[in-house]
């Protein structure tokens, strides 16, 4: 299982499943009929567009003679990786940042990611340090030092004397 379980650590479990039944050659529906489950249910699992319940995935392990816990153990993992994607901040503390600096759009709409050399110009420009220093800690403080370097107005001052020394 060991092996499985790193190979696969962070896939759904449903693509795995599904890898599974086409290297068996085992049709879906027959395979969830046979488990009494839903062919439906079945299908938007292998998807990936549904989660792998525990007592489904222990009927799954039984018929596919799979170790118990392997394919509960691949969601866990699955699980873990969508929660952590989730919790990198996508967007900077707004509360930080006074909206009139983007008073030419709708700061709601902004992709962060795609604009953040803009982003990072016009805080630059126009920001306190408060602001600034939130996009320091938002973008990481060698991307906005690059960034500003590359900039056609200079000089950019990112760094007070004392942090510096």
């Amino acid at each position: 299982m060991n092996t499985l379980i790193e190979k696969y650590k962070g896939i759904h479990p449903g693509i795995i499943l599904e890898r599974l039944l086409n290297k068996k050659a085992i049709s879906q529906r027959p395979f969830a009929l046979s488990i009494g489950e839903h062919p439906q249910t079945l299908n938007t699992i292998t998807k990936g567009k549904r989660r792998l319940n525990t007592a489904l995935a222990l009927k799954i392990e039984e018929k596919l003679n799979l170790e118990e816990g392997s394919l509960a153990l691949l969601q866990t993992y699955y699980d873990i990786k969508e929660e952590k994607s989730k919790s990198k901040q996508s967007t900077p503390d707004l509360s930080l940042l006074r909206k009139s600096l983007f008073w030419d759009t709708d700061i709601s709409k902004i992709d962060w990611q795609k604009q953040r050399e803009a982003v990072i110009r016009r805080i630059f420009e126009r920001g306190n340090d408060i602001e600034k220093e939130e996009i320091k800690h938002f973008y990481k403080s060698a991307i906005v030092k690059s960034t500003l370097a590359k900039s056609s107005r200079k000089p950019y001052t990112i760094y007070s004397n004392k942090e510096n020394a």
